[in-house]
């Protein structure tokens, strides 16, 4: 891949959005939320005081309108900086 974030932004490939409900009822597409919770997949080399907490794998959850959708051969990414990640799982 030849996306490197900068500074204390994260590349992330966010999670397939669910099929069915937790009782059995398949959602349509028209119906689906976006995915809160991606990989990261690449780092930048963070800020001069502040190093990152997050690496390469991590599973992240993330506010539902955060980052920036981008597309790199074919594959859809979010692309954010380390402060809009809630939590790593």
């Amino acid at each position: 891949m030849n996306v490197r974030p900068l500074a204390d932004r994260v590349l992330i490939k966010p999670a397939e959005a669910e099929q069915k409900t937790a009782g059995g009822i398949i959602i349509p597409d028209t119906a689906k939320e976006k995915p809160q919770r991606g990989t990261v997949v690449a780092v930048g080399t963070g800020k001069k005081d502040e190093p990152l907490t997050v690496k390469v794998g991590d599973l992240v959850l993330y506010g539902k309108y955060a980052g920036t959708e981008i597309t790199v051969d074919g594959n859809d990414y979010l692309i954010m900086r380390e402060s809009d990640i809630v939590a790593i799982i």
